[in-house]
């Protein structure tokens, strides 16, 4: 309890909760001190997340039979244990024996063209019969086409809200289906709808739960986009579907060709890739039971910022930010801070609602 208390506690996001359970050893203690770091970093009346809060996100998980499972537990996916900035925990619906399997993920466009649909259900359903999970995020286009094709042989939801609230609501028996026969994931708080700014910080875990991502159909811009280049950045292996140049929703996967993943041609492409691949996360028999929740967090991610710091950070970016529109790498430019500092801690400000991000990945500040 006292791990979901010190994560859901306002400016507390995965940096910041792996940075005090180093200093502190224990959520119980990190809980403890964070009131009194808040205001040396110029916080008034900070408060911890409220103890009834925990008690009704607990209660409301059992009762839809939503399991947690924490970092460091062995029933945390491993694979995801190893990105820069693994959650916490995770909320789990359905069938969690799908993560010691090889799981590998296929997205692509909302819009998706007819071709693109065939193409997803016909990848899907081949990697399943070969023993592939499949992962991806229940949206609309390819996405549902993916587990649709791979219900039978394990498919992988991660939602960008609670793990209870199914988006978009039009894939609401799908999302039921897949709670019955695969499995839901999440890190966000259970009863959580979605927002766009939730979006980014989903698709992290599904290229961190998968072996490889496969990019059937993306704009120049979009989140599937996005997903692949954050598995490039994880060292995931990514594929990617050729289109006409003409078509918009191929522009994204073009592009992710010409700069290195690989051409995907059909299932066999992924298999021969990933037969050649080593993986240190391969399938083993289970021979020990689940651990529950411990206060002590195995080996977490290295984070040299301290909490007073990252507050310091977030108001030097909101001191710089008005409702007028102004560019991300100005912002950097304007701060003189490391980019990767700066982006990292704008995506969970984006999360917590306190910046806006318009087209062209302009930021603003909310009012």
């Amino acid at each position: 309890m006292s791990w979901l208390r010190l994560l859901r506690s306002r400016r507390v996001g995965v940096t910041t909760f792996f940075r005090l359970m180093n200093e502190h050893g224990s959520a119980a203690d990190a809980l403890d001190v964070l009131p009194e770091i808040a205001q040396a970093a110029g916080e008034q009346d900070y408060q911890i997340c409220p103890l009834p809060v925990v008690e009704q996100e607990l209660d409301w998980a059992a009762k839809t039979g939503a399991v947690m499972l924490t970092y460091g537990s062995s029933d945390y996916p491993a694979r995801l244990a190893d990105i820069p900035d693994p959650p916490p925990i995770l909320w789990a619906l359905g069938d969690t024996s799908l993560l010691t399997r090889f799981p590998t993920a296929i997205v692509g466009a909302r819009n998706a063209s007819s071709l693109g649909l065939r193409m997803s259900r016909r990848l899907s359903g081949e990697l399943g019969r070969e023993g592939q999970v499949i992962v991806s995020g229940l949206a609309r286009g390819i996405d549902t086409a993916a587990h649709q094709a791979a219900l039978e042989t394990g498919t992988i939801a991660v939602f960008a809200g609670g793990v209870d609230v199914v988006y978009p609501s039009e894939n609401t028996v799908l999302g039921e289906e897949i709670a019955r026969a695969g499995l839901r994931l999440s890190e966000a708080p259970m009863g959580l709808s979605p927002q766009a700014r939730h979006f980014p910080r989903r698709n992290r875990i599904i290229s961190g739960l998968s072996r490889a991502v496969v990019v059937v159909e993306a704009a120049a811009k979009s989140g599937s986009l996005m997903t692949a280049e954050m598995a490039l950045e994880q060292g995931r292996e990514v594929f990617a579907v050729p289109g006409h140049p003409f078509d918009a929703r191929s522009a994204g996967c073009n592009r992710l060709i010409r700069d290195g993943a690989t051409l995907l041609r059909g299932p066999q492409d992924v298999l021969s890739v990933l037969a050649e691949m080593p993986d240190a996360h391969a399938p083993q028999p289970d021979m020990s039971e689940n651990v529950a929740e411990t206060e002590q967090l195995p080996a977490p991610p290295v984070e040299t910022r301290t909490l007073a710091e990252t507050l310091q950070l977030h108001q030097m970016i909101l001191d710089r930010l008005d409702t007028a529109p102004l560019p991300e790498d100005q912002l950097i430019r304007d701060l003189s801070q490391p980019a990767s500092d700066v982006t990292s801690e704008l995506t969970q400000m984006e999360m917590e609602g306190a910046i806006l991000r318009g087209p062209g990945g302009v930021l603003s500040r909310k009012h």
